[in-house]
């Protein structure tokens, strides 16, 4: 299996190679040449078998030879053995045709634990064999940096960076990222929003010097190994509703494209999907784009869906990609323009594509809030603001056919806003009940390339 860059200039890579180098050497994200796709049969043998079981059939296919089955077998074992559920990724009934499938029984309660808990378990493996050090920095609008951490603290062979908005994060999200005491984590709170952060990130790819000094990685969703790791979900709650034999529809809240490009892949793969829902909140470029045809940034405007208070989604260019017919310099060129201008047009055959793929919806934060009110009135669940997004959309998208709304965190990761909601303030698990206990440990930086670089080899040692 080869990856190619979605900017066409990029070495092209195998697995390992796509999985440790995160963000492509011409600027682009790394996908797979071809996608690999499942006969109906072996879909359907997926029915009943465990979520580890469909995590290895779905995702062999793309990693070549870097780790036998056996040795994958036990990767994906430890991986989710620390998960609060048995099933890994539950679906609880909405209503007659409506499910949540909660993606936040992992050690941080976020959706993101499904990919760094496993991304962990195969860097680690594969450094193991390498011998190499590598220095793991990321941005987060929240929940990708304290499931990175958890994912990497500790390790000899690895140095962590996460680089979080100072004061727009939730405050269990923070603390999840500054309160680890391991040397090797260093949580940075950074002035700007995420897209700010973001950018220092591929900045810093996008210094070669620097890049190749430190061993940088990168464990964003910029990187191939998160996305496939995501898809796994959508085969096992589909398989779970009747799939291959019946379709099956999903609605995903998500501001940087990952979690919906997952699905995606999914549904290239020969997963009988009917929809893919793009659900926003009020930073709702993704959107725009879809409805208008222009994709512009219009500045992030902070809410009680944290997360996804994102203007520039990196993975939008992975579905860019295919929209343009895989053409690397197209997609570049909407990248330049993006980069100067804050904008750029979607050709008219690859916006039609793109609608023929996607559908897409806004959710309001009045909306937010009531759909978070209403959802416990009429079946008891508690729902995140994120996955409320995603529940109010999906509303608007039901059919005959079954309809699985991503809840992409737990509820206690954002008690404020549930709070207002509801009147109840969710626990934490007793497993993180002293989490507001424990001291923190975090450095205030600017937003400047330049300190970033040097405190970066500061603390590695490297300077």
């Amino acid at each position: 299996m080869q990856y190619v860059s979605t900017r066409g200039t990029a070495p092209v890579l195998d697995f390992g190679g796509a999985m440790m180098t995160g963000l492509a050497r011409d600027g682009g994200l790394y996908v797979p040449a071809s996608v690999p796709v499942m006969a109906t049969a072996d879909i359907a043998a997926l029915a009943g078998q465990s979520y580890e079981e469909t995590a290895f059939q779905v995702m062999r296919p793309y990693l070549g030879d870097i780790f036998s089955d056996a040795e994958f077998r036990t990767l994906i074992a430890a991986a989710y053995a620390g998960f609060g559920h048995a099933a890994r990724a539950p679906l609880v009934q909405l209503a007659s045709n409506h499910f949540l499938l909660e993606l936040f029984h992992g050690p941080t309660l976020a959706f993101k634990d499904f990919a760094m808990q496993l991304i962990g378990q195969m860097m680690q493996a594969a450094l193991a064999k390498s011998g190499q050090r590598i220095t793991i920095v990321g941005a987060t609008s929240g929940d990708t940096g304290s499931a990175a951490i958890e994912a990497f603290r500790g390790l000899s062979n690895v140095d962590v960076f996460i680089l979080f908005p100072h004061g727009r994060v939730s405050e269990v999200q923070r603390r999840q990222m500054t309160t680890p005491t391991e040397p090797n984590v260093h949580a940075l709170a950074m002035d700007g929003d995420f897209d700010d952060c973001q950018a220092r990130v591929k900045d810093m790819f996008n210094h070669f010097d620097f890049r190749d000094g430190v061993g940088l990685a990168g464990v964003n969703s910029i990187n191939w190994a998160r996305v496939l790791s995501q898809a796994v979900y959508y085969f096992y709650a589909a398989v779970a509703l009747g799939a291959p034999h019946r379709k099956v529809s999903f609605t995903v809240p998500t501001g940087n494209f990952g979690d919906i490009f997952a699905g995606y892949i999914a549904r290239a793969m020969g997963l009988p999907i009917e929809q893919l829902v793009i659900a926003t909140n009020q930073n709702d470029i993704l959107h725009r784009a879809l409805t208008t045809g222009a994709y512009v940034t219009d500045g992030v405007k902070p809410s009680i869906s944290p997360s996804m208070d994102i203007q520039v989604s990196s993975n939008f260019e992975r579905v860019l990609f295919d929209a343009l017919d895989r053409d690397g310099r197209a997609v570049a060129g909407l990248m330049d323009d993006l980069k100067t201008t804050g904008n750029f047009a979607i050709p008219q055959g690859a916006l039609q594509s793109l609608r023929d793929t996607f559908a897409s919806g806004r959710c309001s934060e009045d909306e937010t809030r009531a759909t978070i009110t209403h959802t416990l009135a009429v079946t008891g669940e508690l729902l995140c603001p994120h996955s409320a997004v995603g529940v109010h959309v999906a509303q608007g998208h039901l059919s005959a056919t079954p309809m699985v709304t991503l809840a992409t965190a737990h509820p206690a990761k954002f008690p404020d806003a549930v709070e207002q909601a509801t009147g109840l303030r969710p626990d934490l698990p007793p497993r993180m009940a002293d989490l507001y206990d424990r001291p923190e440990r975090v450095t205030r930086v600017p937003n400047d390339l330049a300190a970033l670089e040097t405190l970066i080899l500061e603390r590695t040692g490297r300077k």
